[in-house]
This record gives structure tokens, sequence and C-alpha cells, in this order.
């Protein structure tokens, strides 16, 4: 164990608190924890959306929705501002135990709170690594959650919902969501959105 990297005793160290998820998914016949799965989208993102990504930044998008399970959504009042609040506490909380993770794996103070602010999104627009973090989970949303959610939603909040995501994502990641396979209804909405 000694001869691991503290990175690569970090990112197994994250994994284990990921596969505590009692939620689970189904991924071609095997059954995951939902978060661990989650984690692994985010950094399969990450490998298109940025060339040679730091560690810290691998580390903060991978722990971005860390222990999300455990305080539901369904415990903050309904509405944006009760969405936004649950956000916020949710980001704090996965920040502060991955910094606490990687103090104990040798690395910095500084190191740990920068992947914390990262994961916190503070920055965005102008920090590359709250950015790369901010794109990962757009692609993720637009990837595997925006077809369910767009038939609970009303059609004009859906719109602004995309043009909310869109207007948060870089350049790159607008690229690659583009790309994305959707059915017909998902990409007439985000035409619809881009076009507003």
């Amino acid at each position: 164990m000694s001869d691991q990297t503290p990175f690569q005793r970090a990112m197994a160290e994250l994994d284990a608190l990921h596969a505590e998820d009692p939620r689970r998914v189904d991924v071609e016949g095997e059954s995951l924890p939902l978060e661990l799965w989650h984690a692994g989208r985010m950094s399969a993102w990450l490998e298109r959306v940025e060339e040679a990504p730091s560690e810290l930044v691998q580390i903060a998008v991978r722990s971005q929705h860390l222990q999300r399970w455990e305080v539901p959504r369904s415990e903050y009042p309904e509405g944006r501002v009760g969405y936004l609040t649950w956000r916020r506490d949710q980001g704090k909380r996965a920040g502060e135990t991955t910094a606490r993770v990687m103090e104990a794996q040798g690395y910095t103070a500084e190191d740990a709170a920068e992947v914390s602010r990262m994961i916190r999104k503070q920055g965005l627009g102008r920090d590359p690594g709250t950015q790369a973090v901010e794109d990962c989970a757009c692609l993720v949303f637009l990837e595997n959650y925006f077809a369910d959610f767009s038939k609970q939603v009303e059609h004009e909040h859906l719109v602004r919902i995309v043009q909310m995501t869109w207007k948060k994502m870089s350049p790159r990641a607008r690229e690659l969501a583009l790309e994305l396979p959707m059915s017909g209804e998902a990409r007439a909405v985000v035409e619809e959105a881009l076009a507003g």
C-alpha cells in the first residue's frame, strides 16, 4: 500500500466512500452504487474536456457528488431557493470531506483547500479547475438524467434549465454536449433553448 502515491490513495479512499451509496444503478447487467458510477462518469468526461488535467482537478471532479445521498433533496424546501441551498450545502460537505481525505493521504492543506473550492464551484467562469468540475457535471446531467428529467418538468421551465446549463459550460463542453445522442424531443428542446 505504501508504494502508492498520495493521489492513488486519495482516489481509492474517495471511491470507497462513493461505494457506500445504498442506491444502485444497473450498468450493462451489473449493479453498482449510484454515486460510484456517477463519479466514474465525471472522470470519463474529464478525459474529454481537458487534455492533461492536474491531480487536483481530477480529485475535485471525482468528488463533486461525494456522499450526496446522506442529505436527500427532500430535507429542503421545494422550489429554486430550497434547491440552491441544498446544492450549496452539498458542495460544502463534499469539499470538506474530500479535503480531509486528501490531507490524511499526504496532500498539503493548501492543495486540499484548492480542491474544496473547486467542488464548491467558486470561481466558475474564471478558474479552469472549477470550470472543469462544472463542465463534467453538466455533461453527466445531459448524458444520463436529461431525458427522464424532461418528462417531469414543464416545457418552458425545461428550456430555461437548458439555457442556464449552457451558460455555465465552456466552449469545449458545449461542443461535446452537441455530440451526445439524444431523443428527437430532447434535441428539439436543446435547439429551442439555444435559439432563444
